[in-house]
């Protein structure tokens, strides 16, 4: 993998190009923001700021927007005349107006195809799951406490393998999951708008394609991996989760809003549901009054499935890459709206 984006022909004496970079402060902000502007070629102007109405005279001189987990809304849009792209430096999109964005014909990109994050979600997922099965959190407070627990623990440690694991979304990264579950000796089902190639499902331990319903009720390990639009907020409401057998693990390293989080909570809380790993939370950080915060039986992350070192600079390439590109006039990538 190359370390710097490819550079794009040299502009027009003329023109320069203006980049807004929105970078959040729990992805790094300014110090992240100002490594990324680094990596444009020299005749493109780059402001850095932490949230979108940071600096209301550069929103509305941008050409492009480079967003990092920050918002971008309607007002957003409305207040920028010049915008010609909205690049999400993530997987995720949901923190764009994509429909405002389509009215203005605005194209909006994530760096899916990439893969930048595909590996450090799925070692996470894999971490939450192993957390689970092998009891790691109760079993290390209970030593800290002086708490020999293995007879209390021992009845409810279990192993992956033989175990089927369900992936609700089987695109780059729940590939990832399912490869290194096949490792693991586990049986892969997953849910999706289509079954993948019969190569791709033999190379994935012969992945099987069922209704969502059918995987929540087959699986012992439920992992989601799906994007949020609003045809998928709340995909495991009450009513689905109810179809998880009683041992069943549910593991979300995609969107919080995936989940209805106090149905969740309840699953929890009267023994329906055996546990979950959680990495992503609606909202984030997610205040006091979440329910899963003091419910039983639950490993939780802090959204930090796609910040690794190493996945971070991934993610400024690819996208960065992609807007380059753009000024070169050459065909975007992963336009999502």
């Amino acid at each position: 993998m190359t370390t710097t984006p490819d550079p794009a022909p040299a502009a027009e004496p003329h023109t320069v190009h203006h980049v807004l970079a929105v970078v959040s402060p729990h992805v790094g902000g300014r110090a992240a923001g100002a490594a990324l502007a680094g990596l444009f070629p020299g005749q493109t102007r780059v402001t850095v700021v932490e949230s979108t109405d940071e600096d209301p005279a550069a929103l509305r001189d941008a050409h492009l927007l480079i967003t990092g987990l920050a918002p971008v809304t309607a007002e957003h849009l409305a207040a920028a005349p010049s915008l010609e792209l909205v690049q999400c430096a993530s997987h995720g999109f949901d923190y764009v107006d994509l429909e405002a964005a389509r009215e203005k014909g605005i194209p909006v990109c994530n760096i899916g195809s990439s893969g930048a994050e595909k590996q450090n979600v799925a070692e996470q997922t894999f971490a939450l799951m192993l957390a689970l099965a092998k009891q790691l959190v109760p079993a290390h407070t209970a030593l800290v406490e002086a708490d020999w627990a293995l007879p209390r623990l021992q009845q409810s440690i279990t192993e992956l393998s033989g175990k089927t694991l369900g992936i609700i979304g089987l695109g780059h990264i729940g590939e990832e999951v399912a490869r290194r579950a096949v490792a693991f000796d586990m049986n892969i089902v997953y849910a999706g708008p289509r079954p993948v190639t019969p190569e791709t499902a033999e190379r994935l331990g012969g992945a099987r394609h069922l209704s969502l319903d059918e995987l929540l009720r087959t699986s012992d390990y439920v992992t989601l991996h799906a994007p949020l639009t609003d045809a998928t907020r709340n995909l495991l409401d009450a009513e689905r989760l109810a179809l998880l057998k009683p041992t069943a693990f549910v593991i979300n390293t995609a969107r919080g809003a995936l989940i209805d989080q106090d149905a969740l909570a309840d699953a929890l809380t009267s023994g329906t549901l055996a546990g979950a790993g959680i990495d992503v939370f609606d909202p984030e950080p997610p205040t006091a009054a979440l329910r899963l915060l003091k419910a039983p039986n639950v490993v939780l992350s802090p959204h930090v499935a796609g910040v690794t070192r190493e996945t971070l600079v991934r993610i400024a390439l690819a996208a960065v890459q992609n807007v380059i590109d753009h000024l070169a006039g050459k065909p975007l990538r992963d336009i999502v709206s």
